[in-house]
């Protein structure tokens, strides 16, 4: 009887330590979806690779909810890249591109797939390059959907934009850039 009970406590203990982890994970995307997608805009057509990475150092509340300095000093820079920000330093995070290839049939999709995976599991965000509209706007991923595509999420103004279906498009384009960072 002993022997039952303590397996039941073990089983119970266990289930909510892995509940717990998967409620702190949940709450995280709801709090950066919540608190920094939805106070967050675009300023300029063109500063989507700066609002990105200031998405990015508001989530992690190294700069204020109003700060845009980074978009503010690139506008409407149409010449800019991941490479502005590669092994920068901001706020004490330093950003890294990466999968910087020609997008074609020999691009590693799936080594691509698995890094974003890795930051996700180290519970980081990426920043992502995605193909619209006759150009590339930039996301940032948040999290992993039970079926294994990411969800990314971006801003247009004040408008969020939201895809489910980044590992899609992905495809699609033959590959891209993405951002990964550490603190």
């Amino acid at each position: 009887m002993k022997k039952i009970l303590l397996g039941l406590v073990a089983l119970i203990s266990t289930s909510f330590i892995f509940y717990t982890k998967a409620q702190a994970q949940q709450n995280d995307n709801f709090e950066f979806f919540d608190t920094v997608i939805n106070n967050h805009n675009q300023l300029f057509q063109m500063s989507c690779i700066p609002s990105a990475v200031e998405m990015i150092l508001k989530y992690y509340k190294v700069v204020d909810f109003d700060f845009y300095d980074l978009q503010k000093q690139w506008q409407n820079k149409a010449d800019g890249s991941f490479r502005d920000f590669d092994n920068k330093e901001l706020y004490g995070i330093t950003f890294s591109q990466k999968f910087v290839l020609p997008r074609d049939a020999t691009f590693p999709i799936d080594s691509l797939f698995q890094t974003i995976e890795d930051e996700l599991k180290s519970g980081k965000k990426v920043i992502i390059s995605l193909p619209s509209d006759g150009g590339w706007h930039m996301f940032v991923i948040c999290r992993q959907t039970p079926d294994g595509d990411f969800v990314s999420y971006s801003k247009l103004g004040s408008h969020t934009l939201i895809l489910r279906n980044t590992k899609e498009i992905v495809k699609k384009a033959n590959g891209t850039e993405i951002m990964t960072y550490s603190n």
